[in-house]
């Protein structure tokens, strides 16, 4: 079992930061990648960057290329997203999610969620 915790959401104004920081605890010894996703009101999740855990390969999706980063933190198991020049468009909950080499296809274990929400 592997719990993840994500923290760092809040209410800021377009163009502000903000880094979310998502620790995992438990049996991470099997890690794959770890990931963010985010849903936004009345839409259905989205995936947002994932980190590979050997090697530190980063991805991103289209809309955040350029203004998000993912970093990890091999030690403490825990990845962060640091978020730049935030748009109304990124309001959303976000999600910390984690691969395990002995799990099933896909991600295996969710954080609960953290909010960030961006005036205009």
């Amino acid at each position: 079992q592997v719990r993840l915790v994500e923290s760092g959401g809040g209410l800021v104004q377009a163009g502000a930061s903000l880094r979310l920081s998502c620790a995992a605890s438990g049996r991470t010894a099997g890690t794959n990648a770890m990931a963010w996703f985010r849903q936004a009101p009345g839409k259905e999740r989205e995936f947002v960057s994932s980190i590979r855990w050997s090697g530190g390969s980063t991805y991103y999706t289209d809309s955040v290329k350029g203004r998000f980063s993912i970093s990890r933190e091999k030690v403490g198991n825990t990845i962060y997203l640091q978020m730049n020049n935030l748009k109304p468009e990124d309001t959303a909950v976000y999600y910390c999610a984690i691969d395990l080499v002995y799990g099933s296809s896909g991600y295996d274990f969710w954080g609960q969620g953290t909010r960030v929400t961006v005036s205009s």
